[in-house]
């Protein structure tokens, strides 16, 4: 049954708030009965009705004043659960860092439900820092769309589901590059070299370099894996690439630092949004990844606080609600049935690739496979040396 789209999110919808300039005003707040967004969570277990959240940050429908998630509410209101929101993950290994002591020796860590992405997921459900789910409990489960399915570090999903997936493919600048790109070759055209930044997200950077040499990323051997590297320096080394970054790239685009880009899909939706269709984006002939962040239940949340993670993380895979972030969030929603939802309170986001990637661009979208922990340490490395750092 249709959900009705509440005020304050006809309101997001309707004014078109920028996460941008959400980020440059005041900080969120979390939604009704619970604690401040930007605090840390709660140290002594959640209240038999209470859920404790941490995401990052930007990552959830917020009104325009800042200070309401229309969705959270909608769901304390729903089910009489108080949810506390913390936007208290910045980077996987910071926030691992931050928790994994207690995890170890099985203390409260001050959330029910944590959202790491999938590499992180994965070393958090191999240590045995995760709870199995009550699939009973979240019946909407099943609105998970096919490709996001079965990956490696959680074969059946049976610690995991994602919040946002997030395509990895090529950027541009549309006025220096008026033709697109299809290839990862299309980079390297005279009117971009010194003009190239690529992701500091090694799996990435890495699997559209890998993909471009034929290479399947699910099963990419250390010898695929290192030759790809020392491709990567090599164009470094060459003058073609300018930097290797995270989230600043964006900057480097605005600012014509850069016209061409391996690039997150979220964040060339807001640019070309924001900047009058001056940048666009596409996953590579070849393929692209595809990466999610994942919704988890550590290893010491109680009874209580499992069973009211499972009652919201069901919620968010009821496609009207997954609809209504996805509209905010502008990355790739997890939920079968949402672009359907989207088409009755947005029907141009509804078309959005952005969101709702067709099925022929799906078939191109890869997820990079597990590393043990032997090989995440030596790849990181070559990684991080053939960036520079």
């Amino acid at each position: 049954m249709a959900k009705s789209l509440s005020p304050e999110a006809r309101s997001i919808l309707n004014s078109r708030v920028s996460r941008r300039a959400v980020l440059a005003g005041a900080g969120a707040v979390a939604g009704a009965g619970a604690l401040a967004a930007c605090g840390s969570g709660g140290s002594s277990g959640a209240a038999a009705d209470a859920v404790r959240w941490a995401n990052w940050t930007l990552y959830l429908d917020v009104d325009a004043s800042g200070k309401h998630y229309p969705t959270l509410e909608a769901f304390t209101k729903k089910t009489g659960i108080k949810a506390s929101y913390f936007e208290d993950i910045n980077d996987n290994d910071e926030f691992f860092g931050k928790v994994q002591g207690q995890l170890k020796l099985g203390k409260d860590i001050g959330y029910d439900v944590m959202t790491p992405t999938d590499w992180m997921a994965a070393r958090f459900i191999r240590l045995g820092y995760t709870q199995k789910f009550d699939k009973a409990s979240i019946p909407n489960s099943k609105n998970l769309i096919p490709t996001l399915q079965h990956p490696s570090f959680d074969p059946n999903r049976e610690s995991s589901l994602p919040w946002q997936g997030i395509m990895a493919g090529l950027g541009w600048n549309t006025a220096v590059n008026p033709k697109g790109m299809k290839t990862l070759d299309d980079l390297w055209t005279p009117q971009n070299k010194g003009k190239i930044v690529v992701l500091s997200e090694m799996r990435d950077t890495i699997g559209v370099i890998l993909m471009s040499q034929g290479i399947d990323v699910t099963k990419v051997t250390e010898a695929q894996f290192m030759n790809a590297v020392d491709f990567l320096a090599k164009k470094i080394a060459d003058g073609w690439i300018r930097g290797v970054k995270g989230n600043e790239y964006k900057e480097d685009l605005i600012s014509g630092d850069a016209t061409a880009v391996i690039a997150w899909s979220g964040d060339l939706f807001q640019l070309s949004n924001e900047n009058a269709g001056k940048f666009d984006f596409a996953i590579p002939e070849s393929g692209g990844t595809i990466s999610a962040d994942n919704l988890l239940i550590p290893s010491t949340a109680t009874a209580a606080g499992k069973k009211n993670a499972e009652a919201l993380i069901n919620y968010y895979y009821d496609p009207a609600v997954a609809a209504e972030v996805a509209a905010y969030v502008n990355y790739v929603t997890p939920v079968a049935g949402a672009q359907a939802e989207m088409e009755k309170i947005n029907p141009k986001l509804a078309k959005s690739e952005y969101i709702f990637p067709t099925q022929a661009t799906m078939s191109r979208l890869h997820i990079f496979r597990a590393l043990t922990p032997t090989e995440e340490t030596t790849w990181t490395e070559a990684f991080q040396k053939a960036a520079g750092n």
